[in-house]
């Protein structure tokens, strides 16, 4: 099991306890099974990130925050249960009602101080939420973590832990997101219901037969779902403002062909993926194929958890150092294709046996454009920062893009603050990579 970083935070007094699911689960040895696409993202883990002011938490306690979990696992059993292991080794969730994990913890510094230390090194949130590791006793390892810190000015910060075995990072944020609903008294019309099999993304992909680009097969790591990379990883958010985006957006223009404005996302993936590409110019056919991540389009309101996102490679077959960001956001749109179908395969024809990374595989991007990311409220305020991370990424690296929020920055006015941009990369190619950003696109 992994354990808190502390150092950073100044954090003193961690207790750790646990909470189950407030009624015994219907047949409590109920089995849920690993999809395909679950055993492909097992090595991963999801970080979310929530900061309150003072007044969103004055006179909580840890009772406060701890019983709407109870009623929230109700619903949620899956996030109760712990991995096993079939007869010929896959593995699956029972869902026994060992219940997750809560964290306390305090912090030193305010809340401002935090975010003005974020500014220049993100790393500053790493102790918020707990470093989660499944294993190497997989079947007491908690599959959900969820840290308490609090704060010197009165403040707190809400950390959640996710193993993406257990679903994807809107399945994350839609289970913090329900128990802020139950803290206020708003409990659910009806209980989630399991995702619709069969379902397909409304993507306009191609198809693209072999092995998957998106995943990379890496050595058995046995019952410790922890895969080591072979350079330092580090990670950093830019912050692109809301009138930096528009002018940003605006600077780009669509060819004759789109017949819709590119989004946010492919913009700046675009502006990403040519900049690294400048920087890795002793290995810039490695950054020629990239991933992207994106939501499927179907409806999955009040669903259990799942790994539902859409995987997709696009390929240039031209220098994208010296590409036009238009003629790589106009791939990221027109070309990607679909790599569901064919990771699910690779990893079905091993029956689940295998390992695999996903996210940084090759680059990676996320979109969570689309993500509640501010959907969590307690005593009706939002967090005033809220963010993202992925753990697990390979050595080529994975930039998530998110809402920023309405009180994230200077111009507390705007109702759209624009966005978040988190780079998980080694660390030398993202200090290259945030003097390219802000040399040549003002982003810092």
């Amino acid at each position: 099991m992994g354990s808190t970083n502390i150092n950073c935070l100044n954090n003193s007094g961690t207790r750790l306890s646990s909470v189950v699911p407030a009624t015994v689960t219907s047949d409590r040895n109920k089995v849920h099974e690993l999809t395909d696409m679950d055993l492909a993202m097992k090595l991963h883990y999801i970080k979310g990130v929530y900061l309150f002011k003072s007044e969103a938490v004055e006179g909580l306690t840890i009772y406060d925050l701890k019983k709407p979990i109870f009623q929230l696992l109700q619903l949620y059993f899956t996030a109760s249960g712990r991995i096993r292991r079939s007869e010929t080794g896959r593995p699956f969730i029972r869902c026994n009602d060992s219940g997750v994990r809560i964290v306390e913890a305090h912090c030193e510094e305010t809340v401002d101080e935090l975010l003005a230390m974020a500014i220049e090194d993100s790393s500053a949130f790493n102790g918020l939420a707990y470093n989660q590791v499944l294993g190497p006793d997989l079947g007491f390892s908690p599959l959900v973590f969820v840290q308490f810190t609090w704060f010197k000015c009165g403040g707190m910060s809400v950390g959640l832990s996710w193993a993406h075995v257990l679903g994807d990072a809107f399945s994350a944020s839609d289970f913090i997101n329900m128990w802020g609903k139950f803290m206020a008294g708003h409990a659910p019309p009806k209980s989630p219901r399991p995702p619709e099999p069969g379902r397909r993304s409304q993507l306009q992909t191609l198809s693209i037969p072999g092995t998957p680009c998106s995943l990379k097969r890496v050595d058995s790591v046995g019952d410790h779902w922890l895969t080591t990379n072979s350079c330092q990883t580090k990670t950093h958010t830019f912050h692109i403002s809301a009138k930096k985006l528009d002018h940003l957006l605006s600077s780009i223009s669509c060819p004759p062909s789109q017949s819709a404005k590119f989004s946010a996302f492919e913009v700046l993936s675009a502006v990403i993926w040519k900049s690294l590409s400048k920087t890795k110019k002793e290995n810039s056919e490695k950054i020629q194929i990239v991933t992207i991540c994106a939501k499927n389009s179907r409806e999955r309101e009040l669903e259990l958890p799942s790994n539902d996102m859409v995987f997709s490679t696009v390929e240039a077959d031209f220098s994208v150092a010296k590409a036009d960001v238009s003629k790589l956001a106009e791939l990221i749109v027109n070309k990607r294709a679909e790599e569901n179908g064919i990771i699910r395969e690779v990893v079905r024809r091993d029956n689940g046996n295998s390992d695999f990374i996903a996210y940084g595989a090759k680059l990676t991007f996320v979109n969570l454009e689309e993500a509640e990311i501010y959907g969590l409220e307690l005593k009706g305020q939002k967090p005033v920062y809220a963010n993202y991370t992925i753990d697990g990424v390979g050595d080529e690296g994975g930039v998530l893009v998110l809402p920023a929020g309405p009180k994230y920055g200077k111009d507390k006015a705007r109702a759209n603050e624009g966005h978040l941009v988190t780079a998980i990369l080694p660390e030398n190619q993202l200090a290259q990579l945030r003097n390219e950003l802000e040399t040549e696109w003002s982003i810092a």
